[in-house]
Parts: C-alpha cells; structure tokens; sequence
C-alpha cells in the first residue's frame, strides 16, 4: 500500500533524536538546569532536525534573512548553556524559538487537537482560551467546508 510521501530511515532515525534531544532539554530543566543535560539535548535536537529536513534546508531555515535575529538568539542561547550560564542560556534559547518556530505553532496545535485523547484535553474551556491566543485563530482552519 502507498502512502502520499515516504519516510526515509533517516528521516525516522531524526525524528527520534529530536525527542531524546526534547526529552534531554526537559529533563535538564528539570534537575535545575544541569548544563550536561541541556547540552546534549541541544545537540541531539539539532541533529535531529538536520536528519528530518536534511543539512540544506536545516541551513536554509535558521539562515533566512527574515529569522536572523531568532537564529542568533537560539544559537546564542546555546552557547551561553556551553559556557556555564544555564538558566539565561536557555532563556535565550527558549525566546529564539518561539520566534523561529511560531508559524508552525498553529499548526501543531491543530494537530494536537484532531489526537482522540489529548484533543479532549485541550479543547477544556481555560486551555482553549490560552491556546487560540497563542495559535491565533485556529477556529477558521479546524474546518473543512
């Protein structure tokens, strides 16, 4: 049977080096911010990424000159965690990647709606309301007539 697009190994091999890079993040910010952990998961995030999207578009993406100042504080954050400074570190990081990625914010959470038990979750009356500001108006494009 085909499906619309075919997912290469490394294109699977990314997308699980890119949740241990998230769940390294997280468990770095968790145990107070352990440089270790928060570097590897950098790493591993990065690497990732490269894997699913391949090494040109990963550079094309951070690169373009519109995403320059959020590039610059990813990047920048990251290298503030590797010199010894964690927490302002990742808050560098985390600022840079709402910038980077905040046009896909709506869509993931589109998606995260349509998931049979975590859709429930989110569409409670005080997570909708957060959500809807931060996807912006994801009403419109639950619709499909």
């Amino acid at each position: 049977m085909s499906s619309m697009f075919e997912i290469t190994d490394l294109q699977k091999i990314g997308v699980g080096l890119a949740g241990f890079g998230i769940s390294f993040l997280f468990l770095g910010m968790l145990l107070l911010f352990d440089k270790g952990l928060l570097a590897i998961g950098n790493i591993l995030f990065i690497v990732g990424l490269s894997c699913v999207i391949g090494v040109q578009r990963t550079l094309k993406f951070f690169f373009q000159r519109q995403k320059i100042k959020a590039s610059l504080s990813f990047f920048g954050g990251i290298s503030v965690v590797l010199f010894g400074w964690p927490i302002v570190g990742m808050l560098l990081e985390i600022y840079g990647f709402i910038l980077l990625f905040s046009g896909f914010f709506p869509v993931a959470i589109n998606f995260m709606r349509r998931v049979p038990l975590l859709g429930t979750l989110l569409n409670l009356p005080g997570i909708t309301g957060l959500l809807d500001r931060v996807a912006g108006d994801t009403r419109r494009t639950m619709d499909f007539n």
